[in-house]
């Protein structure tokens, strides 16, 4: 993922400043409708939009009350882009795509394989826009032995990863 062009999501916290503005200046969370409440500005769309562009919207919003208004956005917290690991694992959990990442770096995130994980039948499952899931396999132990290097996917936000018993 390029983290200049980060899309900001749902649940995503991100900090707007503004210089000499301390009291407009505030960490503020994306709500589930893609929101967030900045003072005077009220409520402004910000997921579907990278930072830059989120700074721009708030830079006009904020020019009929300040001056010359100078914005900045970070995002602070991604938390919109995730994956899930859960099954035979040291703890079952959420990591965030904050980098592009793969299934056996996930897994080695989420703790790596429990002693009674199957790791020869770790399967991804990827949600399609239409609510249907495309299920992929991933063989740990072929893998190591160099063989379909290629399964070891590239992840998305959304996939979950299943380590069975």
């Amino acid at each position: 993922m390029d983290r200049a062009d980060y899309v900001i999501g749902a649940s995503d916290v991100v900090r707007v400043t503004v210089w000499k503005n301390p009291d407009l200046s505030i960490d503020v969370p994306v709500r589930p409708d893609g929101k967030i409440s900045v003072p005077l500005a009220n409520d402004v769309q910000a997921a579907g939009l990278t930072a830059t562009e989120l700074k721009d919207v708030l830079t006009k919003a904020l020019a009929d009350f300040i001056a010359a208004p100078d914005v900045t956005v970070i995002v602070r917290e991604i938390n919109s882009k995730r994956v899930h690991v859960v099954g035979e694992v040291g703890r079952a959990t959420a990591v965030p795509l904050v980098f592009d990442m793969r299934v056996l770096e996930a897994i080695a995130i989420a703790g790596g394989f429990s002693p009674y994980a199957d790791e020869s039948d770790v399967r991804i499952l990827r949600p399609n826009p239409d609510g249907s899931v495309v299920e992929y396999r991933f063989n740990y132990n072929s893998f190591l032995r160099g063989k379909h290097p290629e399964s070891n996917l590239l992840l998305q936000p959304g996939d979950t990863i299943v380590v069975p018993d």
